[in-house]
This record gives structure tokens, sequence and C-alpha cells, in this order.
């Protein structure tokens, strides 16, 4: 359980890093939406399809490894570069799915 918790903490963590303007972004333009969705199911089969026992693990622990991932290759960015994009599409995969494993299922 403790894992879960570190990886939710860390989540909520990165979400605020995106910032009230990335989300406000997100809420008030639909084309950007549309390409947060689009990530969230790339995301979501890259985990799913690549990582063995995906289905038996809390989804925020793979999202939040994930993300550590991406963020340890590239550390700079902004909410509208494609790693920004990239990361607010693995929070709601994370808000979504919390600690149920992952399924097709989108924000």
């Amino acid at each position: 359980m403790r894992g879960e918790h570190k990886a939710r903490q860390w989540i909520s963590e990165l979400s605020d890093r995106i910032g009230t303007a990335g989300w406000t972004a997100l809420a008030v333009t639909p084309a950007l939406l549309a390409e947060v969705d689009q990530h969230a199911a790339a995301v979501r089969d890259i985990l799913l399809f690549g990582v063995e026992g995906a289905g038996t693990v809390a989804a925020v622990v793979l999202l939040a490894s994930y993300a550590r991932g991406l963020l340890d290759a590239e550390p700079e960015w902004s909410p509208t570069s494609w790693l920004g994009v990239r990361l607010m599409a693995v929070c709601r995969l994370a808000h979504t799915h919390d600690l149920k494993p992952l399924s097709n299922e989108l924000a």
C-alpha cells in the first residue's frame, strides 16, 4: 500500500506542476483535449501490452513510473509541449484508474 500512496502523491505533485494554466487550457480547448485523449490511449496501450503483469498492478504505480522515466529522459517541458501533453494524459489516466489496474476505459 505504501507504493500506491507514494505514486499517488507523485502524480498529485506532477498535476500541480502542470498548473492551473495547463488544466484550464485543457478544459477550454477541444483540440488539446483530443490530443490528451490520444496520448492517454497510447500510454495505456504501451503499459497494458508492454509491461508484463500490468493488469494486476495499481494503475497509479505504473503511470507514475512511466512518467518518471519520461522526465528522466527530458526534464524540461511546458504544458503545451509533446511531453506536457503526455504528462497531462498520465495524470488523467491516474485519476480515472487510481488503484485499479489499467483497462481500456479512458478519462
